[in-house]
């Protein structure tokens, strides 16, 4: 059985954890990796796609939107994950059979249970298709005004960090997401390079640097740095000293 990636959407931080120790004590018999976990499904909704887990470990009563409103949406994607709701309330199955779940686990979850459920997904829905899906037919879910819209994954220029959210960057517009740039940099390695600890840039999208300024930390002077010259955008992003080298490689 090759190793399952999994993603967990709990509002209480130790139903979390006790997942997570079950997880760890089933792995010899159900090779799995915890790819990432949200406690809301709202912030999940953009961290799942950008993980990209083949199963999503998922609650159903959490404060705003619903576990079974966040599998209906996730049933959308073009690469759904298997849903398994975990929760301690049983009148929510037929829920659950509507927007077609994996399985359906109740509080406390026994570990013989949980590995039942992951081996029944891997039989069924996985199979040899665990590796994660080419980037150009990948879509970031958006959720605007009431509705969902898909952005291509290849249409990104660039992302940033802005408080609570990001700034998703195509030639188009702008959207806002939730999420966090790493995930979107660890699960995509080969389309994102970090240009600063608040951006990301595709890599195809970069064309080549000008020289910036940025005021400097200690004594607030000016100083050269580099920005990058991205096509399809006239917005340039400053490249801290740090991640310099690797765009300097890139480059090259």
């Amino acid at each position: 059985m090759k190793t399952m990636r999994l993603f967990i959407v709990d509002d209480e931080a130790p139903a979390r954890e006790r997942l997570k120790t079950l997880l760890a004590d089933i792995a010899a018999d159900c090779p799995n990796q915890v790819v990432g976990e949200a406690d809301n499904a709202q912030q999940a909704l953009g961290s799942i796609v950008a993980a990209n887990p083949d199963v999503v470990l998922l609650d159903v009563q959490m404060p705003g939107v619903s576990g079974v409103h966040l599998a209906a949406d996730l049933a959308r994607l073009p690469d759904a994950p298997a849903v398994v709701f975990v929760t301690a309330f049983e009148q929510y199955a037929l829920s659950a059979f509507d927007v077609q779940a994996a399985d359906y686990l109740l509080k406390p979850v026994r570990a013989s249970r949980l590995a039942e459920a992951l081996m029944r997904v891997a039989r069924t829905r996985i199979g040899a298709q665990v590796a994660p899906p080419p980037a150009t037919t990948v879509h970031v879910p958006v959720m605007e005004r009431g509705r969902l819209l898909k952005v291509p994954l290849a249409d990104v220029i660039f992302l940033k960090a802005e408080m609570k959210y990001l700034t998703l960057h195509t030639r188009e517009r702008d959207y806002l997401i939730e999420g966090s740039l790493a995930s979107f940099e660890e699960s995509w390695p080969e389309v994102f390079v970090r240009v600063h600890r608040n951006a990301l840039v595709a890599k195809q999208a970069i064309i080549g640097v000008a020289r910036g300024q940025t005021p400097s930390d200690d004594d607030g002077k000016a100083q050269e740095s580099w920005e990058v010259i991205l096509k399809d955008s006239i917005e340039r992003l400053p490249v801290s000293r740090r991640q310099w080298p690797q765009v300097k490689a890139l480059l090259r």
